[in-house]
């Protein structure tokens, strides 16, 4: 028999056959015109997000809300881990081969996988490679060195406290003297603790606002796995494990729920503190969830993998393993950041910029509260720096009295120049003077304003933008211009 191409794969296959391959069910609520393929978990329920829509062809599908179109031969090489032929490393091409010929029971020659180099294997990690800095609760300048690993995280000192004995700067020199040094997460394998077999290893923060994340040389990272308990709690001792995709994640999600502003109550925080925090360092293996579960017995596990497609994946990974594993679905709880963050280290920046936002509520002078809150929507809402700088008549009249004065001045030589170019009797440097006095008098109270409200940077980028201070710029055409007709004209502050 003749060997078929990717033409006639394509001829006598349709996408619908590959989709159902591919683990998806017809969704019979979308109709038969355009007809939706989804993805069950095991008990039966749609996944959230992973739903394929067949074009009108029936020859391509694509996923919701992206537009790209996938044939047979595209999706398979797009997703080869959703196909049993597939293993790690397989040449795509191959692949295709496979799926196709055995949707068609056509019979595929085997062959014999030829090596063309032999590799040799990586060295196994050597913890004795690096020199290590530890972070010593007692010892102020052992912390130092970690600040420009953490703040960027946001993750705070006592949150650093809490697990410290679980990370450490690691430097190691290289044969051709380069010197590496990262914040390492120290992995080992579940119920054999007292061996370190890799690094979860973070890099400094790059001015472009990038940094190093991987494993270090030769880390076992199938099995493998950083675990911490703010406790000392062990893995098989373990009521709570926790479980996500970095160790950064691990501690933002602590730090979120053991603060202040927590919703959880002391006794919630106590068993909080006393569960066991672990990264898989990025894609989880089916060893690492395995040896979680057969080492922690009787915990209870909340995944807090990743909100994207990856993410939502990785947890029906563990959900199914679980099933293999005998542990009931009660003691599995999907622990997702709130609606908008692919991850708790996400959700606790964005929640530390809004505490820092100089127009937080809480951040406000009191004699400027009432100016303040007349911009929110909401008790809760932060507004706009632009708009508070902006105020219509009755916002001027909430402003503390030196404010308001120097707001009254503005208005009152603002006036004064616009009456001024418009008479033929003034003489035009007097016109020009007047012009900047009262461009002046409308910087200065600008100024005070965001000094007031503590927004000076802010207030700085207005000017950037060509948004003239006060609002002399009465038609925003970015032109400081008085000279404007009375139909353009309104006060001082451009509304």
């Amino acid at each position: 028999m003749a060997k078929l191409t990717y033409d006639d794969f394509k001829q006598r296959l349709n996408i619908q056959d590959v989709l159902v391959d591919a683990g998806y069910t017809l969704n019979r609520r979308d109709g038969l015109r355009y007809p939706s393929y989804v993805r069950l978990d095991s008990d039966g329920r749609r996944i959230r997000g992973d739903k394929f829509i067949v074009t009108a062809n029936g020859q391509c599908c694509f996923q919701p809300p992206t537009q790209r179109n996938y044939n047979i031969i595209g999706f398979i090489k797009e997703h080869p881990e959703m196909f049993a032929d597939y293993t790690p490393g397989m040449d795509k091409d191959r692949l295709v081969n496979l799926v196709c010929n055995r949707l068609l029971n056509n019979p595929v020659e085997d062959r014999e996988t030829k090596i063309v180099t032999e590799r040799q294997p990586l060295p196994a990690f050597r913890l004795d490679e690096y020199t290590l800095h530890k972070f010593e609760g007692s010892n102020r300048d052992s912390q130092k060195p970690f600040y420009p690993y953490f703040k960027p995280r946001g993750l705070n000192l006592s949150t650093q406290y809490a697990f410290r004995k679980d990370f450490f700067l690691a430097e190691r020199t290289t044969q051709g003297g380069h010197v590496y040094k990262n914040l390492s997460f120290p992995m080992t394998i579940p119920g054999k603790d007292d061996k370190i077999v890799g690094l979860e290893e973070r890099g400094r923060k790059k001015q472009d606002g990038t940094s190093y994340k991987g494993m270090a040389r030769g880390s076992n990272a199938s099995d493998g796995l950083w675990m911490s308990s703010p406790e000392g709690t062990q893995l098989k001792d373990a009521k709570r494990v926790f479980l996500f995709e970095s160790a950064y994640d691990a501690m933002a999600f602590y730090q979120m729920l053991i603060g202040k502003d927590s919703p959880l109550d002391a006794a919630d925080k106590k068993e909080l503190s006393h569960g066991v925090f672990a990264s898989t360092g990025g894609n989880p293996s089916a060893r690492q969830l395995e040896g979680l579960m057969r080492t922690a017995k009787e915990a209870t596990f909340h995944i807090g993998f990743d909100t994207d497609e990856a993410g939502i994946k990785f947890y029906e990974q563990f959900k199914a393993l679980a099933d293999r594993e005998n542990v009931s679905r009660d003691r599995i709880i999907r622990e997702e950041p709130n609606e908008g963050y692919k991850d708790f280290n996400d959700e606790l920046l964005a929640r530390i910029e809004r505490q820092n936002n100089p127009l937080n509520k809480d951040n406000v002078r009191e004699d400027m509260k009432e100016y303040v809150d007349s911009f929110r929507k909401t008790p809760d809402d932060i507004p706009s720096a632009k708009a508070v700088l902006h105020p219509n008549d009755e916002q001027i009249d909430l402003l503390p009295k030196p404010l308001w004065q120097l707001y009254a001045h503005y208005e009152s030589l603002y006036e004064d120049a616009y009456t001024m170019m418009h008479s033929c009797l003034v003489a035009p440097e007097d016109k020009e003077d007047a012009k900047k006095d009262a461009i002046a008098a409308g910087k200065q109270f600008t100024e005070e304003l965001s000094k007031a409200l503590g927004l000076k940077e802010e207030a700085e980028a207005e000017t950037d933008e060509k948004k003239v201070a006060a609002g002399v710029d009465i038609d925003s055409d970015g032109n400081v211009e008085v000279e404007e007709c009375d139909e353009t004209k309104h006060h001082g502050m451009h509304r």
